[in-house]
């Protein structure tokens, strides 16, 4: 699809999957081009309220960002109304999801993430992860008592630190400015991607695709093939 925004034109695309091991898709998708936003969110929590988590977690940014809300400022609403949410309900109690956002302004982006869904700037050539995971294994990463090789493969890969409703005080996203190059793709996804696929194989398909339909159909389709044991969208 294509929006313009600011005198740029913008083409997007994407996708969800459940993947080949889960019974349902916890993960949830925005794409709202005429607020130049687009948002990947990673539901987890018992009796399928990793849905209901991820859903309210991207309508409330949404209608925060509408509202004139900054992300790191919609974000800590969102996590206000999981909780909320949870106090309400005793069977939404301790769900929640992790979250990246991407808000453009012409070529400038500004993202803001929380867990381990990531962001991704790529071009023809390389391949770069803009957003740093909130886990367990990147914070062995980033004290140098582990290799990225490592934490791919380490059993505790999946436990995240930052969440938007779980945490016990208010989360601190991570928040990065930039600016898109001609040619350039942002690519935002749930662990599901990169928990099959190294960045080096992103890479790959991101460079041959022909476009950017068949590039998320590709990506998708290549984590199912290469097990698929988690839900997968970009």
């Amino acid at each position: 699809m294509t929006s313009s925004h600011a005198t740029a034109v913008v083409h997007f695309a994407a996708l969800s999957d459940p993947g080949k091991s889960r019974a349902h898709n916890e993960d949830s998708l925005l794409c709202a081009p005429q607020l130049a936003l687009w948002a990947v969110a990673d539901g987890m929590g018992g009796h399928q309220r990793g849905e209901v988590a991820s859903a309210l977690a991207l309508q409330v940014l949404r209608e925060q960002v509408e509202q004139g809300a900054s992300l790191d400022v919609a974000i800590a609403a969102a996590h206000d109304a999981i909780i909320a949410a949870g106090d309400t309900d005793s069977a939404s109690r301790g769900m929640g999801t992790t979250l990246v956002a991407a808000q453009l302004k012409g070529c400038q982006f500004t993202l803001a993430w929380l867990g381990d869904s990531r962001a991704y700037r790529i071009s023809a050539e390389q391949i770069e992860q803009l957003s740093s995971d909130h886990s367990w294994v990147q914070g062995q990463v980033d004290a140098g008592v582990m290799s990225s090789a490592e934490a791919r493969q380490h059993p505790r890969r999946n436990v995240i630190t930052q969440c938007l409703g779980q945490a016990q005080d208010a989360p601190e996203p991570g928040v990065l400015v930039g600016e898109l190059l001609p040619g350039e793709i942002l690519l935002l996804c749930s662990d599901g991607l990169t928990g099959e696929l190294t960045d080096e194989q992103i890479l790959q398909y991101s460079a041959t695709a022909e476009t950017l339909d068949k590039l998320v159909l590709q990506l998708v389709k290549a984590a199912n093939q290469n097990g698929g044991r988690d839900n997968v969208s970009c």
